[in-house]
């Protein structure tokens, strides 16, 4: 059991122009592929999905940002509560918009959310955590992450905002250590 405890309820929930104000993350990390002979050969970026609760497909961490927090901790929270993993926010991946079925409220009434959505890359895989009983987790490569993924609003974080955001960042990178080596 953990003793880490997950936030519920709407009492600290954030709204702004009629939406539900949501934070949350795409958790990343680096596998080296092996090649048949047992070499390790090339870094593969592996994005970690966790189950819905409310039906089929995979999701990222994400929830409410509420007023005593910043969204950056917002999504450092949810990635913890519902995913159990720890790291450390690398990119602002940007807002995307949805519509809610289940959370609707007379703050809200059409069930309208923002998601900021963040990078993050992942230091910590948590044994424990506030909804491990709930909660399955699962480390995909993009083309598949993409495939399970639940919502459309998600995808497009997922092709347009991280996988964007990661070729940049993998070109900018071996670009410094091109300059580094000469």
């Amino acid at each position: 059991m953990s003793e880490l405890v997950a936030r519920t309820g709407r009492q600290q929930q954030r709204y702004e122009g009629g939406c539900r104000l949501v934070a949350g993350c795409i958790p990343y990390r680096y596998r080296n592929s092996v090649e048949s002979n047992g070499a390790a050969s090339e870094k593969i970026v592996e994005v970690l999905m966790i189950n819905s609760t409310s039906g089929p497909g995979l999701l990222f961490p994400k929830g409410g940002w509420e007023n005593d927090e910043t969204v950056e901790e917002a999504a450092l929270r949810e990635a913890l509560e519902e995913a159990g993993v720890r790291g450390e926010l690398k990119h602002f991946l940007g807002c995307y918009l949805f519509k809610s079925k289940t959370l609707q409220d007379e703050s809200c009434p059409e069930g309208l959310c923002k998601a900021a959505m963040f990078a993050l890359l992942v230091k910590e895989e948590l044994s424990s955590w506030p909804e491990q009983s709930t909660r399955r987790r699962s480390w995909l490569a993009i083309p598949e992450a993409i495939e399970c993924c639940r919502y459309p609003w998600m995808r497009k974080a997922l092709e347009e905002g991280f996988s964007k955001w990661h070729d940049d960042h993998l070109r900018n990178t071996s670009k410094e250590e091109d300059i580094h080596i000469s």
